[in-house]
């Protein structure tokens, strides 16, 4: 109890001093007596005084706002030094209350509510982790480092993700632009003129800008799975495979150069499609496994594809990636899979064919006549290729209906075809009579 006298009257008299210095403006002193509080305090490990005082300290008249801030700073020292879990709660949730509304304590706000998220979440309240982290819109703060920013968002997004809450996830993820990540990092940062705005340095276990951009793109793979967006999943990869430290490592680039193989495979045809499976194809590191690089020549290739063929030769390829750790092939991949060759057999049929019968289409396709009916409809919707079935025939049509003007224009450029070839003909004639009549006249 005398303990407790002697700490109360030891405050009294740094009260006292911290009034007249804060009444007189002295930031330098204000701040030492509001520090020399709060660490009295801590050294007695009163933490319920501690926070009583940094809430008398705060509201004190005219408080500056050096005070105030270095009085946070210091109590945010002090938090894992916390006996038990609830001390440590009330310690930050009474320093959050303090930095409420006050721009000049904006970071460490942010770093308080982040600590309080990750408390919640262990406790398994993931939903209210992330309402806590929501709350707090990093993009704004001037003076927070650019890593430490990034780190902050992709917090807000994983908390997202694990509510499964996907559409909050995309609005956030928009927050970072993709371009941040491949901004040259070896340039020297430019010294701040003087009134800039100083930008703190991020703190120890905030990751590197390129550690944070694998993070950000693991994270983008876990929101395009959500609507098995195969072509952005493997943009995605594709991103993280040229990261330098991932390239330069064989155990990390192959899994993930296998990845991007069965994502483009398993992604619908389109021009974003076809440019990445050829900047693949192109990719020397490919030639390290073979067999990849030949089913992505058989996609390129103008051939049709046995699918059951197809299959065999690479089932347990697909069934080790669809179990491997971190594969991510749902069930609906291998569906989806047989869906995309007989797309590029259609696609195939097409070229080679202007028409061709129902029965003729599903031998090639090694489909039933209405199933090979049903995928060529559907094709014909989303416009991936121009065809018409005659039903009551069975025949397929690949012709492009031509309109009027198309028709009168081929038949102008016919016509000029012809009076070219006549006028050639004309003088080819006129020149064998000339050389006759020479010929007579000698």
């Amino acid at each position: 109890m005398e303990g407790g006298s002697n700490l109360e009257l030891q405050i009294e008299q740094l009260l006292n001093v911290e009034k007249q210095m804060r009444l007189a403006g002295d930031v330098a002193g204000t701040k030492k007596a509001v520090t020399d509080i709060l660490q009295l305090c801590f050294e007695a490990r009163a933490w319920k005084i501690l926070n009583e005082q940094i809430v008398v300290l705060s509201k004190r008249r005219g408080q500056l706002k050096q005070a105030v801030t270095s009085m946070v700073q210091q109590a945010m020292q002090y938090i894992d030094e916390t006996p038990d879990l609830e001390t440590r709660i009330e310690l930050i949730k009474t320093l959050n209350n303090v930095s409420a509304g006050k721009i000049y304590v904006e970071i460490e706000r942010a770093r308080l509510v982040k600590k309080l998220a990750k408390i919640k979440e262990e406790q398994g309240l993931i939903a209210e982790a992330a309402d806590l982290m929501q709350e707090i819109a990093v993009e704004t703060f001037g003076a927070m480092a650019k890593t430490e920013k990034i780190a902050f968002i992709l917090e807000q997004v994983r908390l997202c993700l694990d509510r499964e809450d996907y559409v909050r996830a995309q609005i956030l993820s928009r927050k970072i632009s993709p371009r941040v990540f491949d901004a040259d990092t070896s340039k020297e940062k430019k010294k701040p003129k003087e009134g800039d705005n100083m930008v703190e340095e991020a703190p120890a276990d905030i990751p590197s800008i390129l550690e944070l951009k694998r993070i950000y793109y693991e994270l983008m793979i876990r929101y395009y799975s959500h609507n098995n967006d195969y072509i952005e999943i493997c943009r995605c990869y594709k991103a993280i495979y040229d990261i330098p430290s991932v390239r330069e490592n064989p155990d990390q680039w192959i899994p993930i150069l296998r990845k991007i193989c069965w994502y483009l495979i398993l992604a619908p045809h389109d021009p974003m499609q076809s440019s990445l499976l050829n900047s693949t194809l192109e990719d020397k590191n490919l030639s390290e496994i073979q067999n990849f690089r030949l089913m992505l020549k058989q996609l390129v290739t103008m051939e049709v594809i046995q699918w059951t063929a197809l299959w065999n030769a690479y089932k347990d390829e697909f069934e080790n990636e669809k179990n491997m750790l971190g594969g991510s092939l749902g069930d609906k991949a291998a569906e989806d899979l047989k869906q995309r060759i007989i797309e590029h057999n259609i696609l195939v049929v097409s070229k080679y064919y202007s028409r061709i019968t129902l029965k003729r289409l599903a031998e090639l396709l090694c489909l039933s006549i209405q199933e090979a009916e049903k995928h060529l409809s559907e094709m014909v919707v989303s416009k991936a290729l121009v065809a018409k079935i005659d039903r009551p025939m069975g025949v397929v049509s690949f012709q492009i209906a031509k309109d009027s003007n198309d028709i009168l224009n081929s038949w102008a450029v016919n016509l000029e075809k012809l009076l070219d070839l006549v006028e050639k003909s004309c003088h080819q004639i006129h020149k064998e009579t000339m050389v006759h009549k020479a010929a007579l006249k000698v």
